[in-house]
């Protein structure tokens, strides 16, 4: 078999150099005699890896000083009650957007501590599209708006940020931080698990602005209040210390490609082709609207469902990892994120070529 391609969604594939460093340094990290999972986060090594991958993020992303950045345990599931925990006070009010399953599943959590408005919907299109901002029917006296940019199993993306006035705004980047620059002054907190452009499952980053710290609710446990875990640099606690130093490398390698405007073009131009692919096969679908199409996760079907097993099989025959959509949708998937190189996406599209002359 040739080289394995993982499309998968998360836990999604990490760069190889990456890989490589860890397995390099796994039994002695820079000649400490200590591979990083044994290190005490207390410790002048580990608090190095830190200090280093937090630096390398802000300026990654741009992040100024009038925002922390947290590395918190757990993935963005958590971060569902956290947000409204933190940054309600004593609001009671928040506005949501639903465009996808990660959207609805954050309405439904944050129903259990406040009111919840759903400020606009495209449920009833299938969640093929995004509400134009024009009908959306927001809150003045909001706690906040919060969004899912990318959604990861419908594939949907949105191509402009939300303009949410004097409302803190907040975005679920799970699936998309750092695949294209983002103006992260324009809101109050971005979130984001790991496992997909960061690093391995078990850590999610939180960037929030500072001016919002010190609102949690008095029930808010100790371990998911933002002002906690900005007091004490991310280590109130033993944190998910090999997952931040993945994470770290991740963050390296990302300069070393060009940062953030380097991704930009080469995800754009991998999502490009599959879908350039797709609507010129006559056999393969994506139901998304071009203009809000994901660049990240890319699903499609077959003219024939009956043929999904096959295509399945064929594909992990050649290398081609992961392929099969969400369950709750079908189909298939490719998830394309920053780790996945050009040659992957080709090697898929040669596939499916291949596979529509022997069945189409």
């Amino acid at each position: 078999m040739s080289r394995a391609y993982n499309f998968c969604a998360g836990p999604a594939a990490l760069p190889e150099p990456v890989l490589r460093q860890a397995r390099d340094e796994m039994l002695d990290w820079r000649g400490t005699g200590m591979s990083v999972m044994e290190m005490s986060h207390r410790s002048d090594e580990f608090v190095e890896i830190a200090e280093t991958a937090e630096k390398d993020l802000r300026e990654l992303a741009g992040i100024s000083d009038d925002y922390a950045v947290l590395f918190m345990q757990g993935g963005a599931s958590g971060q569902f009650a956290t947000v409204p925990l933190n940054l309600l006070g004593e609001n009671t009010r928040v506005d949501y957007v639903n465009t996808g399953i990660w959207s609805k599943k954050a309405i439904a959590e944050a129903k259990r501590y406040a009111t919840v408005n759903v400020a606009a919907s495209s449920e009833d299109r299938g969640f093929t599209t995004v509400p134009d901002q024009s009908e959306w029917n927001t809150s003045a006296d909001a706690a906040y708006l919060h969004y899912t940019p990318n959604e990861t199993i419908g594939g949907l993306e949105y191509d402009f940020v939300p303009d949410s006035g004097r409302v803190p705004l907040v975005a679920d980047m799970s699936s998309n931080i750092l695949s294209r620059p983002v103006d992260v002054n324009r809101f109050g907190l971005i979130y984001a698990g790991a496992q997909k452009n960061i690093g391995p499952s078990g850590l999610v980053v939180v960037i929030i602005r500072k001016d919002l710290l010190g609102r949690a609710r008095p029930e808010t446990p100790t371990m998911m209040n933002y002002q906690v875990m900005a007091d004490n640099a991310s280590m109130y606690n033993t944190p998910a210390t090999y997952s931040w130093y993945l994470a770290g490398l991740v963050f390296k390698w990302l300069k070393e490609q060009g940062g953030v405007d380097a991704m930009e073009a080469l995800n754009y131009r991998k999502s490009k082709k599959l879908y350039d692919y797709i609507d010129a096969s006559g056999f393969y679908a994506n139901p998304i609207e071009p203009r809000f199409r994901s660049w990240m996760n890319v699903p499609f079907t077959l003219a024939d469902d009956s043929l999904n097993g096959a295509f399945l099989k064929g594909a992990d025959e050649r290398g081609l990892l992961n392929l099969e959509g969400h369950r709750s949708v079908g189909g298939m998937r490719a998830s394309i994120y920053n780790a996945m190189p050009e040659a992957g996406v080709d090697a898929l599209i040669d596939y499916m070529a291949g596979f529509v002359k022997e069945h189409g």
